[in-house]
């Protein structure tokens, strides 16, 4: 997989930036630290869960099949070698998958 470009990066950090550090920090705590155990059991619509099993920011392991278990109408794709940022870095693939998805 080919690096992102410069432009893509500084876009990144310029989305980093426009944020507290605070909130930052704040909002990383409430997603690993809560669990959303009995939220997924509670959802009964169609879900396409969509991970990249080489996510650094989320571990695919400790997210993707454990939520894709939980959901009743869950369809899990998995994206080898794919990184968090997937929908940018990838969007081609991913835009394609959430069409054909939803259109199904």
């Amino acid at each position: 997989m080919p690096a992102p470009s410069h432009e893509r990066c500084q876009n990144w950090w310029r989305q980093g930036m426009m944020g507290d550090a605070k909130a930052h920090y704040d909002g990383i705590v409430a997603f690993s630290q809560t669990d959303f155990t009995e939220d997924l059991k509670k959802i009964s619509v169609q879900v396409l869960v969509m991970h990249g099993d080489d996510d650094q920011i989320v571990p695919y392991a400790d997210s993707a099949p454990r939520s894709a278990k939980l959901l009743k109408n869950a369809t899990l794709q998995t994206y080898p070698g794919f990184p968090h940022g997937m929908p940018t870095t990838q969007a081609e693939t991913i835009n394609a998958d959430l069409l054909a998805f939803l259109s199904a």
